[in-house]
């Protein structure tokens, strides 16, 4: 089924944000510093990603899932939304582990 690949991720993310939205984590606490750490984290893995297919060690396999849709050749047009998305995983999970510390070290639950 294409797009299934792009709407997993879109639902991954959109679960991810309903959790910083409720601890108000990352973007619900500094949403322009949260905003400009995902930027800065998806250019970098993408340019790693085009690097990494320009030396051909990266290409893209088939699958029925994806749109079928490259935004370049071996480059399909989910890999932003994953590095995106993982970059918001990666700053949600530091923004609990470093609340969770802070809590621990002050004494709290």
């Amino acid at each position: 089924m294409p797009g299934l690949y792009l709407l997993a991720i879109l639902v991954s993310a959109s679960g991810v944000a309903a959790l910083d939205a409720r601890h108000r984590l990352a973007f619900w606490d500094r949403p322009v510093r949260a905003g400009l750490a995902v930027l800065a984290g998806t250019v970098l893995l993408l340019a790693w990603d085009i690097a990494g297919i320009a030396a051909g060690v990266f290409v893209k396999g088939d699958s029925a899932l994806l749109l079928g849709i490259d935004l370049a050749p071996h480059l399909p047009l989910e890999e932003p939304f994953f590095l995106a998305f993982l970059c918001q995983l990666a700053l949600t999970l530091w923004a609990a582990a470093e609340r969770r510390s802070t809590r621990r070290r002050e004494g709290m639950p």
